[in-house]
Order: structure tokens, then sequence, then C-alpha cells
């Protein structure tokens, strides 16, 4: 059995029409998101062995900031250029190249492809939205990452920051 933890980018800032898309930094929202989210994985208990991220700013940014809250040194983090809006066939390649040493996967990027890869590898139903950064977390039924096909996974849990500002 294998985790792997899917995030969406935390919000980004679109105030600088002059930058690229892919230099776009969060906003301040994006920067309260982030490590929200990383925290509350860590009251969950996830523990990452790995975290692979975009390259895109708002998604570096994203991943550092969840890394922090879990303890996972910011140094280790695995920035990748494919990851920049990669379609569901190219993260499923990234995911099938996981050092198998690795019990459980985070991975962070953009929509459309994760939600994308979130539905084609679950195996009963899907989830409707993929909202920035949203957690995806799955079980997958593989003892090696270079198994992992469509329909492997069962949702552990799916949660997003407006509904952590909710819970007491």
């Amino acid at each position: 059995m294998k985790e792997l933890i899917l995030i969406r980018h935390a919000k980004s800032d679109w105030g600088d029409a002059s930058l690229d898309d892919h230099e776009r930094s969060l906003n301040d929202r994006g920067l309260r998101d982030a490590p929200r989210v990383g925290e509350e994985l860590a009251r969950r208990g996830a523990k990452p062995d790995v975290i692979l991220t975009s390259t895109a700013v708002r998604a570096l940014t994203t991943a550092r900031a969840v890394a922090g809250k879990l303890d996972f040194p910011a140094g280790r983090i695995a920035a990748m250029g494919e990851l920049y809006l990669a379609d569901v066939s190219l993260l499923l390649r990234i995911i099938q190249d996981i050092d198998e040493s690795a019990g459980c996967a985070l991975i962070l990027g953009h929509n459309p492809g994760f939600h994308d890869l979130a539905n084609r590898l679950l195996r009963d139903g899907g989830i409707d939205e993929f909202v920035t950064c949203a957690v995806v977390r799955l079980d997958l039924d593989v003892a090696f990452w270079g198994e992992v096909e469509a329909g492997c996974g069962r949702l552990r849990e799916h949660f997003w920051p407006r509904q952590l500002r909710r819970e007491p």
C-alpha cells in the first residue's frame, strides 16, 4: 500500500499583469491558507517521505509552507519543471517513477491535471472540485509506485482551507 497526497497550489496573485503565469506569487489568502493546510495535514498524521512540486512560484511557495508544518526539510523538496501544468499521462509517469523506498508521496501542482488525476486514480466515484490549496489524500492499492494506474486508489480524505476555518 502506498499513500499519495495531492495538493493544488494556494490562491495566486493576479495583480501584476506583466508577470508570466509561471512567476505569479501567492496572494494574501494563499499565504494564509498554505501553512494552515500543512498544520492540518500534520494534525491528521501525514508523514510524506518525498515532496515533489511544480517549479511555478505559487506551487513552490505552497510546497515550502506545507513542508515547514510537516517538519519536512525545505532542501529535500524536489522542484520539477515537468509538473508545471502537467496532464494526467505525465502525472502518472512521474508518480510511477517515485523511488520505491517512499511509502508516502506528496505532490503539489495545478489544475486541470490534478483534478483529472484524482478522478482517474479513484476506484469509486470522484471529486467534484479541486479548489486552490485543496488536499486529496489517497490510499493506493499497490506495492510499488510503478504499479500505479487508473482505479487503484481509495479516497482517504478531501479537504480545503475554507472548510478548516469552520471547524473548531
